[in-house]
């Protein structure tokens, strides 16, 4: 029998490319199930920040910090007892491993998403770094999870309160 992957994970890693909902679904979930919420791009080095919204995408080295922040965040949250939810693009395989590095039981939320609605939901932003020229960017980079990642798909195109009740209720079967 497979195991499930929300089975009693102390954090949450809200991923996909940009426009597919992680913060709005991350921030919605850690609501729901009493977590903190860590915002990725928050913790985005101000260099980064700049490159991409010159339209720039940024390299393996380049998210090497960033994703040591976060990971960092998730691993202090759990320390402390503390269930907590993250949004991260997290888009190959070698940054979710990155990642569990700091919390081996991350369950990762892949909120799948196809090119065109990502790039309309980027474009319709106000004041947000990230444009929509890198979108395409981000599918060249996107390593969907594998079947041995402990990781949950869901269509990003459905409403984000079906998407959380989805997630909270295999929490709520799995406690």
């Amino acid at each position: 029998m497979q195991r499930d992957p929300v089975r009693s994970a102390p954090a949450v890693v809200v991923m996909g490319v940009a426009g597919c909902g992680k913060s709005a679904v991350g921030e919605a979930l850690a609501a729901a199930l009493g977590a903190i919420f860590v915002e990725g791009d928050r913790l985005h080095p101000p260099e980064n920040v700049a490159r991409m919204a010159r339209g720039e995408p940024l390299t393996d080295a380049l998210r090497e910090g960033w994703l040591n922040a976060i990971g960092r965040r998730i691993a202090g949250s759990v320390g402390n007892g503390q269930g907590v939810v993250a949004a991260c693009s997290a888009l190959k395989r070698s940054y979710r491993e990155r990642l569990r590095g700091f919390c081996r039981d991350i369950v990762f939320l892949y909120l799948e998403i196809d090119p065109a609605t990502a790039k309309w939901r980027v474009g319709s932003r106000q004041g947000h770094f990230m444009p929509a020229s890198l979108v395409d960017s981000q599918f060249a980079t996107l390593e969907a999870p594998a079947a041995d990642e402990n990781a949950l798909t869901l269509d990003a195109t459905r409403p984000i309160a079906d998407i959380v009740a989805d997630v909270v209720s295999r929490f709520e079967l799995n406690s």
